[in-house]
């Protein structure tokens, strides 16, 4: 069976715990294993690379980490938000429980 997360790939988000809180991103991809994320320009890792086809020179980049997704609230509006389910018009729709405004 699947989890249930609060966010989808793509969703803007904010780190409220942790190293990077306060900063936010577009998440790029989530492991549902491990409860972890990757956001665009967040929680930036320094990664020995060996040289290769693709990257001849090797040496040392600068890639994004994962944050956990306890860690992660929705950004809606400009604010981040808890968010809560409903249906509407038959389909199932993510709303912001302050503003109560729908997520696309």
């Amino acid at each position: 069976m699947q989890k249930k997360l609060h966010i989808k790939v793509g969703d803007n988000v904010k780190v409220v715990a942790g190293n990077s809180k306060g900063k936010e991103g577009k998440i790029l991809s989530i492991d549902k294993v491990k409860d972890r994320a990757v956001i665009e320009g967040v929680n930036m890792i320094s990664k020995h690379v060996k040289p290769s086809a693709s990257n001849p020179q090797g040496g040392i980049v600068k890639t994004e980490g994962t944050v956990h997704i306890s860690n992660l609230m929705l950004v809606i509006n400009g604010k981040a938000e808890k968010t809560g389910a409903k249906i509407e018009n038959g389909t199932k729709v993510r709303f912001g429980k302050k503003s109560g405004e729908v997520v696309k």
